[in-house]
This record gives structure tokens, sequence and C-alpha cells, in this order.
């Protein structure tokens, strides 16, 4: 196929905190490139994906969630999403329909008048209502913003994931491969090795710790001849009580943490890895903008 005839663009999926994007861009992938928590603002940058088709090239842009921010690195996050809305040819905006009509769902659709690029609404999480419930709530949104169409799915159980690329390859326009057509991101496996660390604090510790925490990855070598990768990794927290709760008890919890990630890490490199873990004290790193532009941001 002619390199000008593919459909091929860019694609920002946006929306408030813990809608399902990262679920919905691994459902879209068919793989795990954005990690997953059942926590609220667990993506903190900017993931690509990359949907790859000998008719279509999408390059999709999970972002973090639009909610009102006060620390400097959620600030840091809105303005990452909201960016992410000049850069694209379509908008996807995320909304999960288990929850009350949205007051805070509906006040983050503001954020697309910004945008001149078509939007579909996708209403996420669909298997947990009815057919009768979900119809109203379409009406609403219509009256909030004229999307190019609406999509029910659940991404989790990859349900409407089809229609929603008929719909996405409907609005592209004709162009060329941005990226190879055999990687499913550009982000470095440091960048999801460290992805997969932060997933794993969130999930094995609660309240405000996974919030208070950052992964730098101090180093990465890999040992063809032994197919052994060695990664040493930092965790970062704001105070000393939250160190002693991610390493616990005789450092059960840290060992867990890295027994968890070191698994995933596996399946991702395809190779035996050793993993070394350490926590270190950054006092409100939250609110320093030279650390949190070190991270990446």
């Amino acid at each position: 196929m002619q390199e000008d005839t593919i459909k091929s663009g860019m694609v920002a999926i946006v929306g408030p905190p813990n809608a399902g994007k990262s679920t919905l861009l691994n459902a879209l992938l068919g793989q795990k490139i954005s990690i997953v928590t059942p926590k609220p603002q667990t993506t903190r940058n900017r993931i690509i994906g990359i949907l790859n088709d000998p008719a279509y090239q999408i390059v999709m842009l999970d972002t973090p969630g639009l909610h009102k921010a006060r620390k400097a690195l959620n600030l840091e996050m809105v303005k990452i999403a909201v960016s992410s809305l000049a850069e694209v040819d379509v908008v996807l905006f995320l909304i999960d329909v288990s929850l009350p009509m949205p007051e805070k769902q509906a006040q983050a659709v503001a954020y697309l008048d910004s945008t001149t690029v078509p939007a579909i609404l996708v209403l996420n999480k669909i298997d947990l209502l009815s057919k009768a419930q979900i119809l109203p709530m379409i009406e609403v949104y219509r009256n909030i913003y004229p999307f190019a169409a609406i999509v029910p799915v659940s991404a989790l159980l990859k349900s409407g994931t089809d229609e929603l690329l008929q719909e996405l390859l409907r609005l592209l326009p004709a162009g060329p491969h941005f990226y190879p057509d055999d990687i499913p991101t550009d982000a470095s496996e440091r960048f999801i090795v460290g992805e997969i660390i932060r997933e794993k604090i969130f999930l094995l510790t609660g309240q405000e710790i996974p919030y208070s925490t950052a992964v730098v990855i101090v180093s990465f070598k890999e040992d063809e001849k032994k197919s052994l990768v060695t990664i040493h990794a930092t965790i970062v927290v704001e105070k000393s009580s939250q160190k002693a709760i991610i390493i616990g008890k005789k450092g059960s919890k840290l060992q867990q943490i890295g027994k968890n990630a070191r698994q995933d890490i596996e399946r991702l490199l395809a190779q035996h890895v050793l993993l070394k873990l350490w926590v270190k004290v950054h006092k409100n790193w939250t609110k320093d903008m030279r650390f949190i532009r070190e991270l990446g941001f």
C-alpha cells in the first residue's frame, strides 16, 4: 500500500482521572504499555502507543487526568494533558459511566474548548450499566459539546473498541508513517521499567504513599552472554515516615514491590532480571520544579 494512501494521525486520550484511559490504550494496542491501577492520577506523563496496520498508523497519546491541580507536580500533569490537545488530529474524551452524572466530568469537557479538532466521546465501563441508563447520559453530553461521535465501550473487556477504531479511521487524514511499523511505543525500556515499579507501589501501598513517590532508574545494564539485565532503581519519597512504609517490616514491603515488578519486567524484556531497589527521602519533591524536570516532565 502506498505511503500516502494509509490513514495516519495523532490521537489524544483525555478525560478525568481514573476514567480508564490507560486501560483503553492497552486494549487498542493488544498489549500493556501504560500502567494501570485502581487509584486516580496513576498516569503522570504522556505515554505514546502506536497502532500499526497495513492500512493505517495511529499514534495514541495517553495523558494524565484532567483535574483541578494545586501542587507543582499535578499542575505539570494537567499541563501535559492540555498541551496534547494542540498536537493531535482527533481527541478521545473518556468518561467513566459508572460514576454519577458528573459535575466534575462535565467540567472536564470545558478543556475541549481549547481545541479545533474533532472529539469523540468514549463512554467507558458500560458493562457496569444497562442500556436504559446509558441513553440519557448520551443525550446530556450531546447538549454539552458537539462531539463528532459517541461510542460506548468497556476497555477492560475490550468491548466496543472495534467500533471506536472505525470512528477514528473515519476522522483521520491520509498521510505517512510516523514510526517504523514494528514498534508499539516510542517509550524507552528504562521509562517503562520505572513505570512498572511505580505501578507496584500504587498497588501495594495505600493512602498518600503512591502520590508521594517517584522512581529513578539509576543504571540499566544488559549482559547478552548471561541473558541478564541488571537494574538499579531508587524510589524517592517526601518523608522519612513514607520511607519506612515503603520498606516495611524487615524490608518485606520493598521485597514484594521488587518481586512483583521483576516478574513484569522479565516479561517485557524477555530476559532474566536482577532488580535492586533503594528508598531515598527528597523532602517535598512534588513541589520541587527542578527535580520534577529531572524526572522528565
